[in-house]
């Protein structure tokens, strides 16, 4: 990985991506740090530590600790995209339509899904102004009237559509895909401090500084265990054989498709946190009035991945977002016509409806197989924060760590496709040139 990095550092257009990637996510990184005006930073710290800061904490790389620009992050933009996509399972007509129209429709698309941020994130901002602050000991809102609630709800709907244009940007002339770099960016961002944390409680405040170190080197073993056994788990594939019925003289006739083990990648897990920020929104505006009614106290539990109940949810919505979003990656449908217009065919399997009924039966095996592993990594950690005690800010662990590792090994494959991009056009310039 590091020798990838290091020779793409030695190719200008490459290196050109790389540093405009980098300072879009400075520009995302500094705007985490400028607090919404009307706003009590005496109450942040209580805010921050709660079970929606620390989801909200995830998507926004700790912009909801300063209450800032950026507090919402991303998070309406993956819930409108959960909702776009679902719409287009033979739900809403148009919609459907327009998902077989290639780029023109992916445009149309594209579009209503920002409109749709545009709402979610003005209603969750302002739910979530007024559920903190009937919440909070210290008032959050200075002045809380009709007009501070707008003014915010206004001020982080514009922050959150400006993180989407940033991720865009970086998506058309960065590297990586845009929003799931402003999420990695905003994890690894918040691990010196997590780090430092744990150091302070058991080796700088701990009764035994000697087993503290002991305790941080066990979680430094555990960790690096946890990372190796998810980068070879999202780096395992399938081999399916194929055979060619129209291929050139000499260029053999039989290889395989890949097929990775875990297809849809790690976007469950992200759609999965989104789409628990929003029932919590909704119901921390009635905070005050539900706040000892044995109903809200359910769902509140339902719906935290701090608690047993809410981490159950959690895995569970994992697993229903694997199937779904391994399907949308690999339409069967789509995958079988292509290959019966190659001229090619899976070896013991008919062209065409046979084709793309064998592929139907795999992805759900597979899916199966990356369900429970992604289910397993998210729910492990907030399993230990019961059962050892924990801090249970590191429930969210899993879930970073899922996240970080998929967006690192998709950011390795894209450079090691435009080295290899770059050296075959460099080959052929240089076969031209000969001649």
């Amino acid at each position: 990985m590091l020798k990838t990095v290091l020779n793409s550092l030695k190719e200008k257009d490459i290196r050109k991506k790389l540093f405009f990637t980098l300072w879009i996510l400075i520009v995302y990184r500094l705007g985490a740090y400028i607090t919404v005006p009307g706003i009590n930073t005496a109450a942040l710290t209580e805010v921050a530590n709660s079970g929606l800061g620390s989801i909200l904490n995830m998507f926004s790389g700790g912009g909801l600790t300063n209450y800032s620009l950026f507090a919402m992050g991303v998070s309406p933009y993956v819930t409108a995209q959960i909702v776009v996509q679902l719409l287009q399972m033979d739900i809403v007509p148009r919609f459907v339509e327009w998902s077989k129209q290639g780029e023109v429709g992916r445009r149309k698309l594209n579009q209503v899904t920002r409109y749709l941020t545009i709402v979610l994130a003005f209603v969750q901002s302002i739910g979530i102004t007024a559920g903190f602050n009937q919440l909070s000991q210290v008032k959050l809102v200075e002045t809380p009237n009709l007009e501070t609630y707008l003014l915010i709800g206004f001020i982080l709907t514009a922050g959150t559509m400006f993180a989407v244009w940033l991720g865009e940007m970086i998506t058309e002339r960065g590297l990586g895909q845009g929003v799931s770099m402003l999420i990695f960016a905003g994890i690894i961002a918040r691990v010196p401090a997590g780090v430092y944390q744990l150091f302070k409680e058991h080796v700088l405040q701990g009764d035994d500084p000697a087993r503290g170190w002991a305790f941080l080197a066990g979680i430094l073993l555990i960790f690096i265990l946890v990372i190796a056994f998810v980068t070879w788990f999202n780096q395992a594939i399938r081999k399916i054989p194929m055979q060619y019925t129209r291929r050139s003289t000499g260029s053999g006739n039989s290889s395989y498709l890949p097929l990775k083990i875990n297809v849809a990648g790690v976007i469950p897990v992200i759609f999965a946190s989104s789409l628990l920020v929003t029932p919590q929104t909704i119901l921390q505006a009635f905070a005050t009035k539900f706040a000892d009614a044995g109903w809200y106290n359910t769902l509140m539990q339902y719906l935290s991945m701090q608690t047993m109940q809410g981490g159950i949810v959690y895995t569970l919505l994992i697993v229903l977002f694997t199937f779904f979003y391994a399907f949308v990656q690999v339409n069967p449908e789509k995958v079988a016509e292509n290959l019966q217009k190659q001229g090619s065919y899976i070896v013991g399997v008919w062209p065409g409806r046979a084709t793309e009924k064998w592929l139907s039966g795999l992805l759900m095996r597979l899916s199966v197989v990356g369900a429970l592993f992604l289910g397993f990594v998210a729910l492990a950690p907030i399993l230990a924060t019961h059962i050892f005690g924990l801090d249970s800010n590191l429930g969210m662990s899993g879930t970073s760590v899922l996240i970080v590792i998929g967006v690192a090994i998709d950011l390795i494959r894209q450079l090691e496709g435009l080295m290899m991009k770059r050296q075959y056009v460099g080959f052929i310039q240089e076969g031209v040139e000969a001649k």
